[in-house]
């Protein structure tokens, strides 16, 4: 005999407020959190690499010229052009090759959703070397200037996400106090917060590490490659409580997709530390 469990002693779950995608509506225009999500991440990179601009080595700098806050304006153009060509293309090629190359179009239709932040970083590392190349810069020199002023635009993606009650977690045990049900999943399961969690790893807790590891002076290449390191690990251990890509699955070894694209993003953060240890010397 199956011995039922009084329902008194049933957690009660957590739901998804459901809130709704759009924040405003002005008559036929249209503002939706995520938009506005994005419009914080970009006014958190001005403010902090503002900051960044009063820390060392970028305050002494003199040559070719000093930094300025039209430096500032100019990275963080390029870097928005990076993203979305960036994570556009990478999304497509990543996660859905077969079918974009048979519907070559649809790469061009961004309103349909699909962005990855591999491709993004791929798509910003080219626009911040065209920067560096243009502006006679050291590229390191750009890249650790900029790479603690990330983290919080990665926090408003996630809230983002949360909100659209979107890229939700793996099943949770109705035990743990803060699973929660996602309707737009399908099931009245519980499920991991992971949208949470990354907002808590890749977000403020990596901005927290990175900013107070660069405020002192660092070998160039240190602070980019703690980025490369501390993203790429946190972002593989937040994959085990994000539910993968229904169309991917588990890959190799059991891991996802995000998972698989961490490793290379590691190795080359562990890389460009020992190199940067071996220049200081």
């Amino acid at each position: 005999m199956i011995a039922c469990r009084p329902a008194s002693t049933i957690p009660a779950m957590l739901m998804h407020p459901s809130i709704d995608p759009v924040a405003l509506q002005l008559g036929p225009v249209a503002i939706h959190w995520y938009g506005l999500t994005y419009l914080a991440a970009f006014g958190l990179f001005f403010f902090l690499a503002s900051r960044r601009l009063k820390h060392s080595p970028f305050a002494q700098v003199s040559q070719p010229a000093p930094w300025t806050l039209k430096d500032v304006e100019d990275l963080l153009f390029l870097g928005v052009v990076g993203v979305v060509l960036g994570g556009r293309i990478g999304y497509c090629l990543f996660y859905k090759p077969g079918y974009y190359l048979a519907h070559p179009l649809e790469i061009l239709a961004v309103w349909q959703g699909g962005m990855s932040f591999h491709g993004g970083l791929l798509g910003v590392l080219v626009s911040q070397w065209w920067f560096a190349h243009s502006r006679r810069r050291p590229w390191l020199q750009v890249m650790d200037l900029i790479a603690p002023c990330v983290p919080t635009g990665l926090a408003a993606g996630r809230a983002g996400n949360f909100i659209n009650g979107e890229l939700w977690g793996r099943l949770a045990s109705p035990d743990v106090p803060w699973a929660m049900v996602f309707p737009g999943s399908g099931t009245l399961q519980p499920r991991h917060p992971s949208q949470v969690y990354q907002f808590l790893l890749e977000g403020l807790l990596l901005f927290v590490v990175l900013w107070l590891y660069a405020r002192h002076p660092r070998p160039q290449g240190r602070v980019s490659a703690l980025f490369l390191m501390g993203y790429g690990a946190t972002r593989f251990v937040a994959e085990y409580f994000r539910e993968p890509d229904a169309h991917l699955g588990l890959l190799g070894a059991g891991l996802s997709m995000g998972q698989w694209l961490c490793v290379p993003m590691v190795a080359a953060g562990l890389g460009l530390w020992v190199w940067s240890g071996r220049q200081k010397s």
